[in-house]
């Protein structure tokens, strides 16, 4: 393969428990699937609910499927700030002493008192793809972006590789407004100084 990835803009969005989805949306409900996403068995569903912080509140934002483990909310640092939280960036899943909220739905709500995160910028890879590419799990690494006009390398990108994956880089709306991404965006695995960094 290239040394090219497709490099897609992940807007803010929710996940949930079983538990805390039946809290807000009623007993016995089930996420409704409205489109697949690039990763295999994740979806976007029809079912919103709005992030309420000490400062705004965020409405309609969207959830996630399946559910999951832990109800986790994936910020931009931007939209962090208009809420009030303190998001800290963080690989997902990696939620402990993060941002604290509240989350409201069409039949209750929610009080978090942790998994507020801003997504680490982060590339999903197959082991195939992976080897091809030259990285490894866990590794850090930069990534060159080329637009018209706001061209930009992004560091401190963590490989994340697993065979359930579809080879994708996610960056957040901070991240793609600043280097200009719009339509289908391709990005280069660069060495500097000799290294990944």
């Amino acid at each position: 393969m290239s040394k090219k990835i497709l490099v897609e803009t992940s807007a803010r969005h929710i996940h949930v428990t079983q538990e805390d989805l039946e809290t807000l949306f009623g007993k016995g409900f089930e996420l409704s699937h409205k489109k697949d996403l690039s990763q295999p068995g994740q979806f976007a569903t029809n079912e919103r609910l709005d992030i309420v912080g000490p400062k705004k509140t965020l409405s309609g934002v969207s959830i996630l499927g399946p559910v999951r483990p832990a109800t986790q909310i994936e910020v931009s640092l931007t939209d962090a700030r208009t809420l009030g939280i303190v998001a800290p960036i963080r690989e997902s899943g990696d939620i402990k002493d993060s941002g604290a909220c509240k989350l409201v739905g069409p039949c209750g709500e929610v009080e978090l008192k942790e998994g507020v995160i801003a997504a680490k910028r982060h590339i999903h890879t197959t082991p195939e793809d992976a080897k091809e590419l030259g990285v490894a799990d866990k590794e850090i690494v930069s990534v060159e972006v080329n637009t018209n006009g706001r061209s930009v390398i992004f560091g401190d990108v963590v490989v994340r590789v697993s065979e359930k994956f579809s080879t994708a880089m996610h960056i957040d709306t901070d991240e793609s407004n600043a280097a200009g991404c719009s339509g289908e965006v391709f990005g280069t695995i660069v060495k500097l100084m000799g290294k990944n960094v």
